[in-house]
């Protein structure tokens, strides 16, 4: 088996994976940041609790194993003492996870300009002074210009900002770079029966067929009119009622406004923004990034997708 891949960011440590043991049924939730992580995080806990009530936030029951801003051993701690199937976020490509093949490993993809954008607010919606309290309790933050990530003080103006992130030289979980990458790193292997990759577009469309799809993927009984009840307490509207539950990392006050965390849900909003000259830099950039079977993708999901081969049953 290869080496893991160490992905190093201000906010997350791969190596926070080394040793890990998984239990048959695990899930392992696997996305670039602003992709819907949240979402399907939540349709996992409707499956796994079969309705609307958890036995806490999603943020306890669902951790990012990862994330440098709590102490790994209570994370393990927590993830152990659970006796529901766990559900675990991550913002690791592939290469850098253990793969079991008693693990189901769900991917969800997004258009990269709606997430361009989508980050722009994350960022300016973090508290800082809860983040680097955080950090400094847990890990320190001696390494932190160098802990692969670009500067916390990007332009505020969109296009300026939507150029640092789509630049080819950018670091970090949040640039056109890496999302491209995490996604290529499943999408080479979207056949395999331990993976299923889902797409933002689609959830957006058709989201009682797509829990259906999950339900099935995860190996779960749905009753009659469970996907579509699922797919109400699943709102966008819904789960910003409910952001002090359902935002991450609510438990250490990350965010100025947690409702805010849920900011608008929709898909492309970068058509009122980007110009012309914006996208044909992000075109240039993309296509030497992705294969066109993934832009395609990545622009449009699985119901948009013209290749029959690669879509999934």
């Amino acid at each position: 088996m290869a080496e893991l891949v160490r992905y190093r960011s201000r906010v997350a440590d791969s190596a926070r994976w080394r040793g890990f043991s998984f239990r048959p049924g695990d899930i392992v939730i696997s996305t670039p940041p602003k992709c819907g992580t949240t979402w399907v995080q939540m349709l996992c806990a409707l499956l796994i609790f079969g309705g609307e009530r958890f036995p806490g936030r999603l943020t306890e029951i669902s951790p990012w194993l990862d994330m440098q801003l709590v102490d790994r051993e209570q994370v393990i701690e927590r993830l152990s003492a659970q006796q529901h199937r766990r559900f675990i976020k991550t913002h690791t490509p592939l290469d850098g996870l253990p793969f079991d093949d008693r693990v189901r490993y769900v991917v969800v993809g997004r258009d990269p300009r709606d997430v361009a954008l989508s980050s722009a607010h994350h960022r300016a919606n973090m508290n800082g002074e809860a983040f680097m309290a955080a950090r400094e309790a847990v890990v320190g933050i001696d390494d932190f210009t160098v802990a692969g990530a670009p500067s916390t003080d990007l332009p505020d103006d969109p296009l300026q900002h939507f150029r640092v992130w789509a630049n080819p030289d950018a670091e970090g979980l949040q640039t056109l770079r890496y999302l491209v990458h995490h996604l290529a790193s499943f999408w080479d292997q979207r056949h395999r029966p331990e993976i299923a990759m889902f797409h933002y577009q689609d959830l957006l469309d058709d989201p009682a067929g797509q829990i259906t799809r999950l339900a099935e993927f995860l190996s779960i009984d749905l009753s009659d009119g469970q996907a579509e009840e699922f797919a109400a307490a699943a709102s966008f509207q819904q789960m910003k009622r409910r952001a002090d539950e359902l935002a991450p990392n609510t438990d250490i006050g990350i965010w100025l406004d947690n409702k805010s965390f849920f900011h608008q849900g929709t898909s492309g909003r970068w058509r009122d923004t980007l110009d012309q000259d914006s996208l044909d830099y992000y075109d240039e950039r993309l296509g030497a990034l992705a294969t066109p079977n993934l832009a395609h993708w990545l622009h449009h999901g699985w119901l948009g997708h013209p290749y029959s081969a690669d879509a999934p049953s």
